[in-house]
C-alpha cells in the first residue's frame, strides 16, 4: 500500500467552543455531534471545510427543526445541495445526515454565486427536509482569506506554501468556530 507524503502540519491548537453540538434524530434517538467528532470522521486534511459544514448545519438545523412536524430534524430526511466540492464539508454532511450514502447530497456548480467574488462564490449550502428548506450563505466578513483561495488553486505548491496552507486552514477553522453559526452563515 503506497503512502503519500503528508504535509507539514502545525501543532494542533485547541478547538474553540468544543462543547458545541449538532443535533439530529434517527428512529427516536437523539444524536449529537461535536466538531471533534466530525474531525475524527474526516481526518486531519481539511479542518476549514469541516468547520464550514459544521457552521452551516449549526445555522440550518435549528431553523429546520422549528419548521418540522415534531420540532426535530430526522437525519435521513435532510437533503444537501451545494457548489462546494470540498471533502471536509462532504464528510461532515455524511456523518451527521448520511446524505452522501443516501444519495441526498449533490455538488452542483451552478449553485455558486460568482457575483460574490471568487472567495465567497462556492460557500452556499441548501439544506432541506420535506417541510422546509433553507440556504446558508457565507457572510462577507473576512472568514475566508483571499490568500487561502488563491493558494489552494495554485498548482505545483512548494513545501513552504503547503505548510503555510495548513496554517491558513487552522486559522479559518478558528475564525469559524469562535463565532456563533449565525455570525458565519446567513439564511435565505
Amino acid at each position: 500500500m503506497a503512502h503519500h507524503q503528508a504535509p507539514e502540519r502545525p501543532d494542533p491548537t485547541p478547538i474553540p467552543n468544543p462543547a458545541r453540538t449538532l443535533t439530529v434524530w434517527e428512529d427516536g434517538v437523539q444524536l449529537d455531534f461535536t466538531f471533534e467528532d466530525c474531525m475524527k470522521y474526516h481526518g486531519p486534511g481539511f479542518p476549514g471545510g469541516v468547520a464550514h459544514a459544521f457552521a452551516a448545519l449549526g445555522r440550518a438545523l435549528p431553523e429546520l427543526a422549528a419548521r418540522s412536524r415534531n420540532g426535530r430534524v430526522e437525519r435521513r430526511d435532510i437533503r444537501v445541495r451545494t457548489p462546494f466540492a470540498g471533502p471536509g464539508a462532504r464528510d461532515v454532511f455524511e456523518l451527521v445526515t448520511r446524505a452522501v450514502t443516501g444519495e441526498r447530497y449533490a455538488v452542483l456548480p451552478e449553485l455558486a454565486r460568482p457575483e460574490r467574488g471568487n472567495t465567497l462564490a462556492r460557500y452556499v449550502f441548501e439544506l432541506s427536509i420535506p417541510e422546509a428548506a433553507v440556504t446558508c450563505v457565507l457572510r462577507d466578513d473576512g472568514i475566508v482569506a483571499d490568500e487561502f483561495i488563491e493558494l489552494t488553486a495554485k498548482p505545483d505548491k512548494t513545501a513552504a506554501e503547503l505548510a503555510h496552507l495548513e496554517g491558513l486552514k487552522l486559522q479559518m477553522r478558528d475564525r469559524i468556530l469562535k463565532r456563533e453559526p449565525a455570525r458565519v452563515y446567513d439564511l435565505e
